[in-house]
Protein backbone atom coordinates (compact mmCIF):
# COMPACT_ATOMS: atom_id res chain seq x y z
CA UNK A 1 0.00 0.00 0.00
CA UNK A 2 1.15 3.35 -0.95
CA UNK A 3 1.31 5.75 1.82
CA UNK A 4 2.72 9.39 2.03
CA UNK A 5 4.16 11.18 5.63
CA UNK A 6 4.14 15.01 5.43
CA UNK A 7 4.76 17.90 7.67
CA UNK A 8 4.30 21.64 7.24
CA UNK A 9 5.97 24.33 8.34
CA UNK A 10 3.63 27.80 8.73
CA UNK A 11 3.71 31.44 9.67
CA UNK A 12 1.27 30.88 12.97
CA UNK A 13 -1.06 28.20 14.47
CA UNK A 14 -3.97 29.26 12.85
CA UNK A 15 -4.79 29.53 8.93
CA UNK A 16 -8.36 30.88 9.85
CA UNK A 17 -6.72 34.17 11.00
CA UNK A 18 -4.33 34.46 8.24
CA UNK A 19 -1.99 32.50 9.20
CA UNK A 20 -0.25 30.84 6.07
CA UNK A 21 1.82 27.40 4.82
CA UNK A 22 5.17 28.50 3.67
CA UNK A 23 7.09 25.04 3.41
CA UNK A 24 5.63 21.26 2.69
CA UNK A 25 7.83 17.87 2.80
CA UNK A 26 6.78 14.35 1.56
CA UNK A 27 8.11 11.24 1.85
CA UNK A 28 6.89 8.16 -0.32
CA UNK A 29 6.47 4.67 1.07
CA UNK A 30 4.88 1.36 -0.04
CA UNK A 31 4.53 -1.39 2.33
CA UNK A 32 5.83 0.72 5.06
CA UNK A 33 9.50 1.14 3.34
CA UNK A 34 10.94 4.27 2.09
CA UNK A 35 10.60 4.32 -1.83
CA UNK A 36 13.25 6.86 -2.06
CA UNK A 37 10.64 9.38 -3.74
CA UNK A 38 10.15 12.73 -2.10
CA UNK A 39 8.56 16.19 -2.46
CA UNK A 40 9.52 19.34 -0.91
CA UNK A 41 8.87 22.91 -1.65
CA UNK A 42 8.69 26.17 0.12
CA UNK A 43 6.16 28.81 -0.96
CA UNK A 44 5.92 32.65 -0.86
CA UNK A 45 3.09 33.54 2.23
CA UNK A 46 2.82 37.08 0.51
CA UNK A 47 2.92 38.46 4.30
CA UNK A 48 5.28 39.00 7.56
CA UNK A 49 6.96 35.93 9.04
CA UNK A 50 6.39 36.60 12.60
CA UNK A 51 9.91 36.31 15.09
CA UNK A 52 8.10 33.16 17.21
CA UNK A 53 7.61 31.46 14.23
CA UNK A 54 11.02 31.92 12.85
CA UNK A 55 12.83 30.98 15.73
CA UNK A 56 11.32 27.43 14.84
CA UNK A 57 11.76 27.05 11.73
CA UNK A 58 14.29 29.53 10.75
CA UNK A 59 12.50 30.90 7.39
CA UNK A 60 12.65 34.44 7.02
CA UNK A 61 10.32 36.98 4.75
CA UNK A 62 13.13 37.59 3.15
CA UNK A 63 13.98 33.99 2.31
CA UNK A 64 10.57 33.37 0.78
CA UNK A 65 9.85 36.37 -0.68
CA UNK A 66 11.97 35.02 -3.61
CA UNK A 67 9.60 31.48 -3.51
CA UNK A 68 6.65 30.95 -5.57
CA UNK A 69 3.36 31.17 -4.89
CA UNK A 70 1.17 28.27 -3.48
CA UNK A 71 -0.86 28.67 -6.97
CA UNK A 72 2.38 28.53 -9.31
CA UNK A 73 3.16 24.71 -7.80
CA UNK A 74 0.18 23.38 -6.56
CA UNK A 75 -0.28 20.41 -9.79
CA UNK A 76 2.86 19.07 -8.97
CA UNK A 77 2.03 18.74 -4.82
CA UNK A 78 -1.45 17.13 -5.39
CA UNK A 79 0.35 14.79 -8.51
CA UNK A 80 2.27 13.79 -5.80
CA UNK A 81 -0.22 12.79 -2.93
CA UNK A 82 -2.20 11.34 -5.24
CA UNK A 83 -4.93 9.17 -3.61
CA UNK A 84 -2.72 7.75 -0.93
CA UNK A 85 -3.50 7.94 2.56
CA UNK A 86 -1.62 11.06 4.50
CA UNK A 87 0.22 10.82 7.33
CA UNK A 88 1.05 13.46 9.74
CA UNK A 89 1.94 13.96 13.65
CA UNK A 90 -1.11 16.03 14.65
CA UNK A 91 -2.64 15.75 11.35
CA UNK A 92 -5.17 18.17 11.70
CA UNK A 93 -2.86 20.79 11.86
CA UNK A 94 -1.26 20.10 8.58
CA UNK A 95 -4.52 19.37 7.20
CA UNK A 96 -6.08 22.74 8.26
CA UNK A 97 -3.08 24.79 6.66
CA UNK A 98 -3.18 22.28 3.35
CA UNK A 99 -6.39 22.74 2.41
CA UNK A 100 -6.86 26.22 3.59
CA UNK A 101 -4.26 27.09 0.54
CA UNK A 102 -6.01 24.74 -1.98
CA UNK A 103 -9.71 26.75 -0.82
CA UNK A 104 -7.76 30.24 -1.12
CA UNK A 105 -7.63 29.50 -4.99
CA UNK A 106 -10.63 27.82 -5.79
CA UNK A 107 -9.40 24.10 -5.32
CA UNK A 108 -11.36 21.37 -3.54
CA UNK A 109 -9.77 20.28 -0.43
CA UNK A 110 -8.04 17.14 0.56
CA UNK A 111 -10.58 14.67 2.09
CA UNK A 112 -10.11 13.70 6.06
CA UNK A 113 -10.87 10.93 5.25
CA UNK A 114 -7.29 10.07 4.43
CA UNK A 115 -5.54 11.36 7.16
CA UNK A 116 -3.33 9.23 9.55
CA UNK A 117 -2.46 11.11 12.89
CA UNK A 118 0.53 9.75 14.47
CA UNK A 119 -0.23 11.53 17.28
CA UNK A 120 -3.67 9.51 17.81
CA UNK A 121 -1.70 6.13 17.17
CA UNK A 122 1.00 6.76 19.65
CA UNK A 123 -1.41 8.04 22.43
CA UNK A 124 -3.33 4.53 22.10
CA UNK A 125 0.22 2.81 21.98
CA UNK A 126 1.79 4.82 24.66
CA UNK A 127 -0.97 6.26 26.94
CA UNK A 128 0.02 9.04 29.20
CA UNK A 129 3.70 8.90 27.67
CA UNK A 130 5.30 12.47 25.85
CA UNK A 131 3.91 12.65 22.51
CA UNK A 132 6.00 14.85 20.55
CA UNK A 133 8.11 14.11 17.45
CA UNK A 134 11.29 14.41 19.68
CA UNK A 135 10.13 12.02 22.02
CA UNK A 136 9.03 9.50 20.23
CA UNK A 137 12.31 9.76 18.08
CA UNK A 138 13.96 9.17 21.55
CA UNK A 139 11.94 6.42 22.22
CA UNK A 140 12.45 4.54 19.30
CA UNK A 141 16.39 5.29 18.91
CA UNK A 142 15.60 7.39 15.61
CA UNK A 143 18.56 9.83 15.07
CA UNK A 144 17.43 13.09 14.59
CA UNK A 145 21.30 14.52 15.61
CA UNK A 146 21.36 16.59 12.89
CA UNK A 147 17.86 18.40 13.34
CA UNK A 148 18.71 21.85 14.65
CA UNK A 149 15.53 23.67 13.77
CA UNK A 150 12.38 21.92 12.45
CA UNK A 151 11.85 21.81 8.19
CA UNK A 152 9.32 19.67 7.05
CA UNK A 153 11.18 17.43 4.97
CA UNK A 154 13.30 16.71 7.46
CA UNK A 155 10.58 15.96 9.66
CA UNK A 156 9.04 14.18 7.15
CA UNK A 157 11.93 11.79 7.49
CA UNK A 158 12.10 11.54 11.03
CA UNK A 159 7.86 10.69 11.00
CA UNK A 160 8.51 8.52 8.66
CA UNK A 161 11.17 6.12 10.55
CA UNK A 162 8.39 6.84 13.73
CA UNK A 163 5.16 5.17 11.93
CA UNK A 164 6.61 2.29 11.23
CA UNK A 165 7.98 1.23 14.87
CA UNK A 166 4.40 2.69 15.54
CA UNK A 167 2.97 0.24 13.39
CA UNK A 168 4.63 -2.89 14.98
CA UNK A 169 8.57 -2.54 13.44
CA UNK A 170 9.95 -4.09 9.94
CA UNK A 171 9.16 -7.42 11.68
CA UNK A 172 11.98 -8.74 10.22
CA UNK A 173 12.20 -11.49 12.55
CA UNK A 174 9.04 -12.72 11.28
CA UNK A 175 9.69 -12.51 7.91
CA UNK A 176 13.16 -14.73 8.54
CA UNK A 177 10.67 -16.85 10.74
CA UNK A 178 8.53 -17.21 7.60
CA UNK A 179 11.52 -18.04 5.36
CA UNK A 180 12.53 -20.61 7.45
CA UNK A 181 9.29 -22.11 7.73
CA UNK A 182 9.17 -21.98 4.14
CA UNK A 183 11.96 -24.14 3.88
CA UNK A 184 11.07 -26.40 6.05
CA UNK A 185 7.51 -27.18 4.05
CA UNK A 186 9.57 -28.29 1.00
CA UNK A 187 10.45 -31.43 0.35
CA UNK A 188 13.35 -33.01 1.83
CA UNK A 189 15.67 -33.98 -1.06
CA UNK A 190 17.72 -37.28 -0.55
CA UNK A 191 21.53 -36.70 0.46
CA UNK A 192 24.11 -38.95 -0.62
CA UNK A 193 25.82 -40.65 2.27
CA UNK A 194 28.58 -39.61 3.76
CA UNK A 195 32.35 -41.19 2.51
CA UNK A 196 33.15 -44.22 3.96
CA UNK A 197 29.85 -45.26 5.36
CA UNK A 198 28.59 -48.29 4.07
CA UNK A 199 24.53 -47.82 3.38
CA UNK A 200 24.38 -51.73 3.27
CA UNK A 201 25.84 -52.04 6.56
CA UNK A 202 23.48 -54.12 8.86
CA UNK A 203 22.48 -51.61 11.94
CA UNK A 204 22.91 -53.20 15.72
CA UNK A 205 20.23 -53.01 17.86
CA UNK A 206 20.18 -50.15 20.15
CA UNK A 207 21.76 -51.63 23.33
CA UNK A 208 19.37 -51.02 26.53
CA UNK A 209 20.69 -48.16 28.55
CA UNK A 210 19.21 -49.75 31.92
CA UNK A 211 21.75 -51.22 34.26
CA UNK A 212 21.19 -55.24 34.58
CA UNK A 213 20.23 -56.98 38.16
CA UNK A 214 24.28 -58.27 37.91
CA UNK A 215 25.52 -54.95 37.02
CA UNK A 216 23.23 -53.66 39.90
CA UNK A 217 24.21 -55.57 42.51
CA UNK A 218 28.65 -55.41 41.32
CA UNK A 219 27.36 -51.34 41.86
CA UNK A 220 26.26 -52.10 45.53
CA UNK A 221 28.76 -54.55 46.69
CA UNK A 222 31.42 -51.59 45.89
CA UNK A 223 29.57 -49.27 47.35
CA UNK A 224 29.46 -50.59 50.47
CA UNK A 225 32.88 -51.02 50.24
CA UNK A 226 33.72 -47.61 50.74
CA UNK A 227 34.42 -46.21 54.23
CA UNK A 228 33.48 -43.07 55.86
CA UNK A 229 31.49 -42.41 52.83
CA UNK A 230 30.12 -38.97 52.18
CA UNK A 231 26.57 -39.55 51.71
CA UNK A 232 26.02 -41.79 55.01
CA UNK A 233 27.96 -39.39 57.34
Amino acid sequence: MREVIFDTETTGLDPKTGDRMVEIGCVEMIGRVETGRTFHAYYNPERDMPPAAEAVHGLSREFLSGKPLFNDTFADLIEFLGEAPLVAHNAGFDFGFLNAELERIGQAPVSLDRMVDTVAIARKKHPGAKLSLDALCSRYGVDRSHRVKHGALLDAELLAQVYVELRGGRQIGLELTADIGAQDAAPKQSQSPKPGVNPDRPRRTPRPHAASPAELARHAEFVAGIKDAAWVR
